[in-house]
């Protein structure tokens, strides 16, 4: 057989070798560090058979590989909970973003925490074993037969048409499409870490299980090193700052539905001020469209069939209304207020949105999920032919946001149809994909494919954003919609005097103001820009009265400017009261005293610095003033 390796070399061997002997014929070194390879575009176990075509080993450290070991640390996982609690039935058990879980049924035994040191004794007892993980084809009347005692994966098989592996490893078994390492014993350095609550299939009216996360490395050091971030995280938990910060707050009266106080509030609507210059500078229309409309016009776009179960709805005069979950509808109606010309295209339509959703209680965690958000939304109607230069502009757009609130480290996934629950011909479908993906290359942008993740009504690109911990966030997203449009008989006169319909591209930058501000807050760890921060100069007077009137004269200068600052003169120490303006991360603290009244200067220090800089008045305003418009970075 030929195989043709990444670098573009070719190699002849005998037929019917392994990932492992290809591997070995390569390079020792390269047999080691193989975990997988890849073939047909699927990753493979390394004792499966190569053929001819492409192949590419999968190493050690690589992102593919992380995959591989936390899969098979998930079926490790099993075995031990299966030793230690023979009555346990097993759910799905995947690798997911750092790390893995499983989802397990007790059988109603209480399960903590506490008991992870105990599973995790057991699970390195297994893996000091030989054990290997060996892979096998069987029928489905196989499959059933081996997991007859087990609900959760009759369920899983019988919904199974394609073939069906399961893989075992001493005396556990699974069903499981794989990949996994070859033996138990490369399975070493890995941890539990959480336990929580999950609804079978994530549907809530099936029984909850325990889940089980933990995450699993090649090295010890590659632990320690996740672990000492996880513990930062922790530290910088948005709920834990929001608190200390006086951000938001929630009200049982109100479950999942956030309180802004006056410093979120200041800080959310420097964000949307922010937004709206950006939008107007590039060329969009802002409206605002009602939180509440008719069942028929969500019946019309889609959503009463599609998602229904998330929307709240009440009876007006006798006619059923739904809060509006997306904010496109209204849009939409928007651009059919006037009548077009295809000279007026692209029409885009802005809006900050408050839409509400009916997430599961469980699911509610701060800011992240929330039933209800002001959604940073825009509506642009064009022309086919408009569709690359309008992405090529938007995406111009999402660097510039991007950049400057620090999150330039970002990915773009390709979501394509899902397999049902869509909208529209799959013609149509395809050509918006393609439409996505020219635009992508031809604008340069990298990117990668989610088969099947797209919306009801259209592909879209998601922007996953790294932070300063290395977690991946999803925020913006541009969705191609060629479906809704037409259902609301929208339209522009072309050049020949013909009705035609326009495409519409729904798009967000931050996704969700709210989950957005707990995305920054974790990544500055409270400690915003200056632009950002809710206080951004905070004045300390030493002790006099004459002090104090000096303070608030420049309080009042300051404020004219447009700065957000505030007075500290309560009777503690100095030494305290700086201490306190540290704690909730002002960036400029003042400290005026008999010297900075004397000769109109002020005596600043900057968040977690120690230095006190003396300059006057103007000099420190120029500075403050500068920070702020160029939104620098601190």
């Amino acid at each position: 057989m030929e195989i043709k390796l990444k670098d573009g070399k070719v190699l002849t061997l005998q037929d019917n070798l392994t990932g492992f002997e290809v591997a070995k014929a390569i390079s020792l070194s390269l047999e080691k560090k193989a975990v997988a390879f890849i073939q047909d575009e699927k990753v493979k176990d390394l004792r499966e058979i190569v053929h001819d075509g492409d192949f590419t080993l999968i190493l050690q450290g690589e992102n593919k590989s992380y995959d591989v070991l936390n899969h098979s640390t998930s079926h490790l996982l099993a075995q031990a909970i299966k030793h230690l609690y023979p009555n346990a039935k097993f759910g799905f058990g995947p690798s997911i973003e750092e790390g893995f879980y499983y989802d397990i049924d007790f059988n109603d035994e209480v399960i903590n925490e506490e008991a992870f040191p105990k599973i995790e004794k057991e699970m390195h007892r297994i893996a000091s074993s030989n054990l290997t993980i060996d892979k096998k084809i069987v029928s489905k009347e196989e499959a059933l037969e081996i997991f007859k005692d087990n609900p959760y994966k009759i369920e899983l098989i019988n919904g199974i048409d394609g073939e069906i592996s399961i893989y075992s490893q001493g005396d556990f078994v699974d069903l499981c499409a794989g990949p996994h390492l070859a033996k138990v014993s490369q399975i070493q350095h890995f941890k539990l870490l959480s336990l929580a609550g999950a609804y079978w299939r994530g549907n809530v009216k099936n029984k909850q299980l325990t889940r089980i996360y933990g995450t699993s490395f090649f090295s010890e050091e590659e632990l320690k090193k996740h672990l000492e971030i996880l513990e930062e995280r922790k530290k910088r938990d948005h709920k834990k700052i929001g608190k200390e910060l006086g951000l938001f707050m929630f009200s049982e009266f109100g479950p999942g539905l956030p309180f802004f106080l006056p410093n979120g509030y200041t800080l959310k609507r420097t964000l949307e001020d922010y937004w709206l210059k950006l939008h107007y500078k590039n060329n969009y229309k802002v409206i605002e469209t009602p939180i509440m409309l008719s069942k028929t016009l969500w019946e019309t776009s889609g959503h009463w069939d599609h998602y229904k179960e998330n929307m709240y709805i009440t009876k007006v005069d006798e006619e059923e209304f739904a809060i509006k979950p997306m904010n496109c509808p209204g849009a939409i109606l928007v651009y059919k207020n006037d009548l077009h010309s295809y000279r007026d295209l692209p029409i885009r339509l802005a809006e900050l949105g408050h839409v509400h959703r009916h997430e599961a209680s469980g699911a509610l965690n701060g800011l992240f999920r929330v039933r209800t958000f002001t959604q940073d939304d825009a509506h642009t109607l064009l022309r086919e032919d408009q569709i690359a230069s309008e992405i090529e502009h938007l995406l111009k757009l999402y660097d510039e946001v991007y950049v400057t609130l620090g999150l330039n480290d970002y990915q773009i996934e390709l979501s394509t149809r899902p397999e049902d629950n869509f909208i529209g011909e799959i013609e149509v479908w395809n050509k918006a994909e393609e439409a996505l993906t020219k635009a992508c290359i031809a604008t340069g942008h990298p990117f990668k494919i989610n088969p099947g993740d797209g919306a009801f009504y259209g592909p879209k690109l998601d922007f996953k954003l790294k932070d300063s911990l290395n977690r991946i966030w999803q925020c913006g997203t541009i969705q191609l919609d060629m479906q809704l449009p037409g259902r609301f008989d929208c339209s522009y006169i072309d050049q020949n005097g013909e009705k035609k319909c326009p495409v519409m591209i729904h798009r967000a930058i931050f996704g969700s103001i709210e989950r957005f501000i707990a995305i920054i807050t974790e990544n500055f760890a409270g400690a915003f820009p200056t632009w950002l921060a809710p206080i951004q100069i905070r004045l300390l007077p030493v002790m006099t009265e004459e002090q104090k009137k000096y303070c608030e004269n420049l309080i009042s200068l300051f404020t004219n400017h447009g700065l957000r600052c505030d007075l500290d003169a309560r009777e503690e120490k100095l030494s305290y009261r700086l201490r306190e303006a540290q704690v909730k991360k002002i960036p400029y603290t003042l400290v005026i005293g008999e010297e900075e009244l004397k000769n109109n200067t002020v005596t600043y220090r900057k968040f977690k610095s120690k230095e006190q800089v003396k300059i006057s008045v103007d000099e420190f305003l120029k500075l403050v003033e500068e920070e702020v418009n160029s939104k620098a970075l601190n």
